[in-house]
């Protein structure tokens, strides 16, 4: 099982990024996929999560109407866009799988990418 986040970097506030997530190895259709973010010391936190079908999706308060959270099924892809970038959103942002419906608590995923540094300056 792989999870391959990419897209992020140093961007200045009030800026956009989009960050894409592949996965191999799982059986994506079928699979809850979410964000979650950490900086050093902190736990990591929930960010957004869709379900398989994308019928349903959670934000965060912090990122809503800032924030979308997307899957492209028949390329193994959920994507996260964020915009209006703010210092506070600087992390180290992570991709996570879960069979079943989605979940906003970190321990209920199985699968977890590699992470991508989110660097926001004012």
């Amino acid at each position: 099982v792989q999870l391959a986040e990419s897209g992020g970097g140093l961007v200045q506030a009030g800026g956009s990024l989009r960050l894409s997530c592949v996965a191999s190895g799982i059986t994506f259709n079928s699979s809850a996929m979410a964000w979650f973010r950490q900086t050093p010391g902190k736990e990591r936190d929930f960010v957004a999560a869709i379900t398989w079908s994308s019928r349903t999706i959670d934000y965060a308060d912090s990122v809503k109407g800032r924030f979308t959270i997307s899957r492209d099924n028949a390329k193994n892809t959920v994507y996260l866009q964020m915009s209006s970038l703010k210092p506070e959103d600087t992390a180290v942002y992570y991709c996570a799988g879960k069979i079943g419906y989605y979940s906003d608590y970190h321990d209920d995923y199985e699968y977890w990418g590699q992470g991508t540094q989110v660097t926001v300056s004012s």
